[in-house]
Parts: C-alpha cells; structure tokens; sequence
C-alpha cells in the first residue's frame, strides 16, 4: 500500500491520501481520544502519542499533530499506523457509529435562505476546502449570520479567518443578499 501525504496551509496538520475510499458518506471529525471511539481507524491513530485531531474525508486522512511536535518524527509513525489499520480489515467507522453531526440553530421561516447557503457550501466552497484537508459544516443561519464549524486541517490554522471572513462570507453576501455576517463555532 502506497500512502501518499499532502502539506495543508495549517503547519500542524498533515493530509494522507491511501488511494482508496475512507469514507463512503460526508465526514467525520475527532478532536480527542474520548471521541475516537466511534472509529477504530482513529482509535489507532490516537494511539500515537503527539496525535491531537483525526479527520475523514471521502479519500482522505488528515492528521493534527501537537505543535511543539515535528513532523519528521511523527510522520513515519502515522504512514505505520495507517498501513496496519488497513491491513487489519478493520471499519473506518463503528456500523451505526454517530460522525458527530451537532444540530443546527435555524429559523423554519428562513428554510429557503438556509437551503441557499447549504448548497452554496456544499457546490463552491466544500470542495475547495476539502483539497486543503479540511471541512466547514454548516451549524445555523439566525439574524443574518451563518454559523460554520472548521474541521480538519481548517480548524486552527492561521489563515482560517481570512478564508472564513475574506473568501467565504464574501461569496455568501454576495449571492445572498440576507447575509450579513459569518461565523466561526467550535
């Protein structure tokens, strides 16, 4: 098995790509161990003692590392660990498991301003944002402002309000006008 590793714009996170399916649906997200449980393959990679964040995309693996952390001792560790999880046959996700999907703060009169934003999200900026190793979820529209989660290698990296504030909220004011605000949640 070949896995190849991508830099992402946050310093701390790494991109594996295994050359294969990860998920077959959305994404999921795991900030601790505590959470891991949902799925072996995360399990094994919190194994590793300077892991902080696992997420999983459609074909991709990102790996938050702890920043006083080197990337050069944690790297081959990591390609390791990933290379025997496969080799396990293990599931990347417990059958029923729950990926983490928190629920949203939305107005039912604002149902057509909410599926707006949604496919705005999941057309033009998903994608993108995926290629960096990363993830923005949708969380809530309430009084003009919509509320995104950042996953993956998005979630703390340095340019992240400026790709939230800049690049995002911009695209969203301007194809909907009642946008007037975006905002990070956690």
């Amino acid at each position: 098995m070949f896995i190849e590793t991508e830099m992402t714009p946050n310093p701390d996170t790494l991109k594996f790509l295994p050359g294969r399916a990860v998920l077959e649906a959305g994404t999921a997200n795991f900030t601790d161990p505590d959470a891991a449980s949902a799925s072996p393959l995360a399990e094994a990679m919190f194994a590793l003692p300077a892991v902080r964040g696992v997420f999983l995309g459609s074909d991709f693996i990102t790996i938050t590392k702890a920043t006083e952390e080197d990337w050069s001792a944690l790297k081959p560790s990591v390609l390791a660990g990933l290379m025997q999880f496969y080799a396990s046959g293990a599931p990347v996700l417990v059958e029923g498991a729950d990926a983490g999907d928190a629920a949203t703060m939305d107005d039912e009169a604002d149902a057509e301003i909410v599926e707006q934003i949604k496919t705005l999200l999941d057309e033009k900026i998903r994608p993108a944002v995926a290629g960096d190793g990363g993830d923005i979820i949708y969380r809530g529209f309430k009084e003009g402002v919509v509320y995104l989660q950042m996953q993956g290698a998005c979630a703390g990296c340095p340019s992240s309000t400026m790709t939230l504030k800049h690049g995002i909220e911009n695209l969203l004011k301007y194809y909907v006008p009642e946008v007037v605000d975006v905002r990070a949640v956690s």
